[in-house]
């Protein structure tokens, strides 16, 4: 064996080192989430679906919808109280905009009780792979608040997935809801008391965030948006490409496969928003695939990504596309964490989550 080769070994982790590796046996796990997810039986590799999206429309919708229900299930569950916590209070009210085919789009409006504004905003866009999860559950609704105490108006967007029990929303009706909703906030920037207006989302949620800045770009109408913060983004679709293509452009696929969640129940989402595959390359779509061109005098960004994530990678790379372009851009590693931990695991790594919020409160700030 060449000195190279040992070398090489050396930097591989999870999966690459070892096929059978588990979150439980892991050593890069956080040791609060080892607690938390072996109390939830998470800690084993996750389970693929029983089939691939090959298999007919009703057979992936039954299954997305099982597991839209366990996500939730999970999310309501989950512990999220610190010990001694003494909250203080937020107002929040509800707001409807209208979509672009007149569908009514609920916002959440959150700000911290008894401050006066301006105050700086965040319009918040939660994940689900764009097709799952709802916007106003336990673990959305206490991250709102939580950014609103900092002192901003948090307006937390209800966009459509592209799973509903009343049918499907297929790309691009989340992100045109989204873009909707951004519009409205600007245009009440004085209503509601606001300054600068930061798009935040995670995982699904940092897809529409980036494909709405993109879609702003192509639109003319980039005032809308002073920073865009991108946690943990789920923008390649490529959850169903050859183990061959995953390790030469995304390894973390590869390396965390199974680590909370998998790449095989990832494209079984892919196939909900986009079941044709005529998109599986639109930036809008899937922001991985944007150039420096599209990205070229976007508005500042941060990307932030967790170690033990499958898509650690192509957030990685949006982060060093944006460098390439001359972006002002921050990217952030949090080590020992899995996808998205930071933001629906609160009470398991308390000091994460509490940096991500204190992150996005001075992103906003230095605006």
């Amino acid at each position: 064996m060449s000195e190279t080769t040992q070398e090489v070994r050396a930097r591989q982790e999870g999966r690459l080192a070892d096929p059978d590796v588990e979150l439980r046996t892991d050593p890069r796990l956080h040791p609060g989430l080892r607690a938390t997810f072996a109390a939830f039986q998470l800690d084993r590799h996750a389970a693929p679906p029983p089939f691939d999206r090959s298999a007919p429309p009703e057979a992936v919708a039954e299954f997305v919808g099982a597991s839209h229900a366990a996500f939730e299930e999970l999310y309501a569950a989950v512990p999220s109280d610190w010990p001694d916590e003494v909250r203080a209070d937020v107002d929040h009210r509800q707001e409807t905009v209208s979509a672009v085919d007149g569908y009514e789009i609920p916002l959440h409006v959150l700000r911290p009780a008894g401050v006066e504004g301006p105050l700086p905003c965040v319009v918040y866009i939660h994940g689900g792979g764009m097709t799952i999860l709802e916007a106003h559950n336990a673990v959305h609704r206490r991250w709102s608040e939580d950014l609103a105490l900092t002192g901003m108006v948090v307006v937390t967007v209800g966009f459509r997935n592209a799973w509903t029990e009343q049918g499907p929303n297929p790309f691009p009706v989340g992100l045109d809801d989204c873009s909707s909703a951004l519009d409205w906030v600007h245009e009440h920037r004085a209503e509601l008391g606001i300054t600068r207006i930061v798009l935040q989302g995670t995982s699904g949620g940092a897809n529409l965030v980036l494909a709405t800045t993109l879609k702003a770009k192509r639109e003319n109408r980039l005032n809308r948006i002073d920073g865009v913060y991108a946690m943990v983004p789920y923008i390649s679709g490529g959850y169903g490409w050859s183990r061959e293509r995953k390790l030469r452009e995304l390894p973390s696929m590869v390396e965390n496969d199974g680590h909370y969640i998998n790449c095989d129940m990832m494209d079984m989402l892919v196939a909900v928003y986009d079941p044709t595959g005529e998109n599986a390359e639109n930036p809008l779509a899937w922001p991985y695939f944007a150039t420096e061109d599209d990205v070229a005098g976007l508005p500042p960004h941060v990307i932030a990504v967790n170690e033990l994530d499958p898509l650690r990678d192509e957030g990685i790379a949006y982060f060093r596309l944006l460098q390439r372009a001359g972006v002002p851009v921050v990217g952030r590693v949090n080590l020992g964490l899995t996808h998205a931990a930071d933001m629906s695991f609160r009470a398991a790594v308390p000091e994460a989550y509490k940096a991500a919020v204190r992150d996005i409160r001075g992103f906003a700030d230095a605006l």
